[in-house]
């Protein structure tokens, strides 16, 4: 006999996005340039088959089509973000055609009852602004205060849920600890700053909300990549700590419980890693914290003790901990990614034990494949049962965390349609919809059928 698995009412069905990825016109109607922009323009042979971001999906010509198409698989809300050198170009001005095309945008999601959840900053860094130290920059900071405050006071009647990052750690350390985004630093105590003044961006911006009174919330979006130690040996669960420690508590910490962990600040201080902390900036955090968390979940970190005397003079994070593969796992050749649907509930009972039960939702969860026409049916349907067993697996495994107490209230794959993914590009496809680059034409896959029965049904 079969089990039906019921999502608790109201439960969030939906997607997520971001302004980059999806939007194109990247150069139109006032857009200043952003970090991709630039380093398309600069280095095009690094992105995958040499495509930028001047298109990308065309949701910013497509989007009422592409909200009609949420309506049709029965989305109850979608989170996307606002681009930051689309709304204010000079930093300074507000560009009022991005004030139109974002109105119109929330409107078409409110009138087809979809609520918008809406980011601020998903790695795309104003290219002025980065030219003048991006995170590494206390001016930027303020920057980005500015920005966050004009969105609230532009939008802030629309939108209930706000979020002020996706993933911070992200341009930690694909920008400031590899080369995988721009601007390829690798440098751990520059990535420290970069980390920490993100931190402090992200509760100045919850501070200016709350000072405007607006009926709503706000909260941050984290990937969450639950660190398993290979044994329980002394040295292989210290390992898996401190891989916790920078990928997970170093921005879930401060963000939900107001401060960093002591833990962190003496492993950093010890190896004259620690960041410039000005007189406020820790009372600043402590009073700004979320309303509300995002979880993003695609894989878990496996970790054993590091083989290695640590190198002081070449440090990175990985100088503390070595990976090491668990031999019973599953992977997504194409991303390269373990596939653990438990890890979903692990982090839904970390949340409900170590964070106050917060209330959470899956803000990011799904599977990338490369050559999905291989896939392609005589209808000319991508028969992705792949993507629709992952799904399932990690619902199962989410519902148990809720039945268990843990309180999330929804749950966005990545992604609604195929769309352009950094260095990536189209690489690997994502979406509910397949999106074909020559004509910018979407068609469903199975998994968005699939999909749009268990957002009618609140389970399946």
């Amino acid at each position: 006999m079969s089990t039906y698995y019921t999502f608790p009412d109201n439960f969030k069905w939906g997607a997520a996005a971001s302004a980059t990825q999806t939007e194109g016109a990247s150069q139109q109607d006032g857009k200043a340039k952003n970090i991709w922009d630039y380093w398309f323009e600069i280095e095009p042979e690094r992105f995958h088959e040499g495509v930028g971001p001047m298109i990308t999906s065309d949701f910013y010509r497509q989007f009422k089509d592409d909200i009609k198409r949420m309506k049709a698989v029965h989305f109850n809300s979608f989170r996307t973000s606002i681009s930051w050198s689309r709304l204010l170009p000079d930093g300074i001005n507000v560009n009022e055609k991005a004030v139109d095309f974002y109105n119109n945008v929330f409107d078409e999601l409110l009138k087809n009852d979809i609520e918008p959840i809406i980011n601020l900053f998903h790695f795309d860094m104003p290219l002025h602004l980065q030219e003048k130290g991006g995170w590494e920059s206390l001016e930027v900071v303020e920057a980005f205060n500015h920005y966050a405050k004009t969105a609230f006071e532009l939008f802030g009647e629309k939108i209930k849920r706000w979020t002020t990052f996706n993933e911070p750690i992200v341009p930690v350390e694909m920008g400031y600890l590899n080369h995988y985004h721009y601007p390829c630093v690798v440098d751990m105590k520059r990535a420290a700053v970069v980390a920490y003044h993100s931190m402090l961006a992200s509760a100045k911006a919850i501070k200016s909300y709350r000072q405007l009174n607006l009926e709503g919330e706000i909260g941050i979006i984290l990937n969450l990549t639950p660190s398993y130690p290979r044994s329980d040996s002394e040295e292989d669960v210290k390992a898996a700590r401190i891989a916790d420690l920078f990928f997970n508590r170093s921005f879930l910490d401060p963000s939900v419980l107001g401060k960093y962990p002591e833990e962190l600040i003496e492993l950093l201080r010890d190896y004259d890693l620690l960041p410039v902390v000005n007189e406020g900036d820790l009372d600043l955090m402590e009073n700004n914290t979320v309303d509300f968390l995002g979880v993003n979940y695609y894989q878990p970190r496996r970790i054993k003790e590091k083989g290695a005397p640590i190198d002081s003079n070449n440090l990175l994070p990985e100088s503390f901990f070595d990976s090491y593969i668990w031999p019973e796992r599953r992977m997504n050749p194409y991303r390269g990614w373990e596939i653990y649907e438990k890890g979903i509930y692990d982090i839904a009972i970390n949340i409900k034990d170590n964070y106050g039960n917060i209330p959470w939702y899956v803000a990011e969860n799904g599977m990338g494949v490369e050559h999905e026409e291989r896939f392609l049916d005589k209808a000319g349907m991508i028969q992705d049962d792949y993507r629709i067993e992952f799904y399932e697996e990690h619902l199962k495994w989410l519902h148990k965390g809720i039945t268990e107490g843990s309180n999330c209230f929804g749950y966005h794959i990545w992604t609604f349609m195929d769309n352009w993914s950094w260095l990536n590009a189209y690489k690997n496809r994502y979406g509910l919809y397949r999106v074909d680059l020559d004509t910018q034409e979407r068609s469903l896959k199975k998994s968005g059928q699939w999909f749009s029965q268990v957002a009618e049904h609140n389970g399946f």
